[in-house]
């Protein structure tokens, strides 16, 4: 089994998240799901996104690396949307990850200032016609990891919703998020 650390979207941690790490843990896996927000969740993504950018969103990578810094280095990293940021710098920067699981978004390799390494294996899950990670470029950061990483993968689900896979969510769709 796997030791996973999973990163909260841009609302915070949301009873949708933590389910999500309670089924990882159910399936045998160590799961840590740090709150990036200290506690704080919102009901709209301004909102949360307002609270992101006033801390700033190094700030919000930077918890996120505190909070590996406690674990051992071989983490399956998993990020939701803005959880994503943390997720894929990991990934890329850290010695010893066994993988990462993005959600809702992706940022070009270059962001983080290394390649992805080698035998890292990665997958990439967004809607096709999602306003975030359609239209704002995520898409096709994924299309170009995918592209340059053996161990890659992108899928792409018909639909225009943005946090498909958090459950407490009016936005979850089941049958993608499966």
């Amino acid at each position: 089994m796997a030791e996973v650390l999973v990163f909260h979207h841009g609302l915070g941690l949301t009873a949708g998240v933590r389910e999500f790490a309670e089924q990882l843990r159910r399936a045998g896996h160590t799961v840590h799901a740090p709150d990036l927000y200290e506690g704080q969740v919102f009901g709209s993504l301004e909102e949360g996104a307002g609270y992101a950018e006033n801390a700033g969103f190094d700030t919000i990578i930077a918890r996120g690396a505190a909070a590996a810094e406690r674990l051992a280095a071989e983490l399956v990293y998993v990020g939701f949307s803005l959880g994503v940021l943390p997720a894929q710098k990991l990934a890329t920067t850290r010695p010893g990850a066994k993988g990462a699981l993005l959600l809702e978004a992706c940022v070009p390799a270059s962001e983080f200032g290394a390649a992805w390494p080698h035998g890292v294996p990665v997958q990439i899950h967004g809607m096709d016609a999602d306003p975030f990670f359609d239209g704002e470029g995520d898409v096709e950061a994924a299309r170009a990891l995918v592209a340059t990483v053996t161990d890659a993968e992108l899928f792409l689900y018909p639909g225009d919703r943005h946090l498909f896979t958090d459950s407490s969510l009016p936005t979850h769709d089941d049958r993608a998020a499966k």
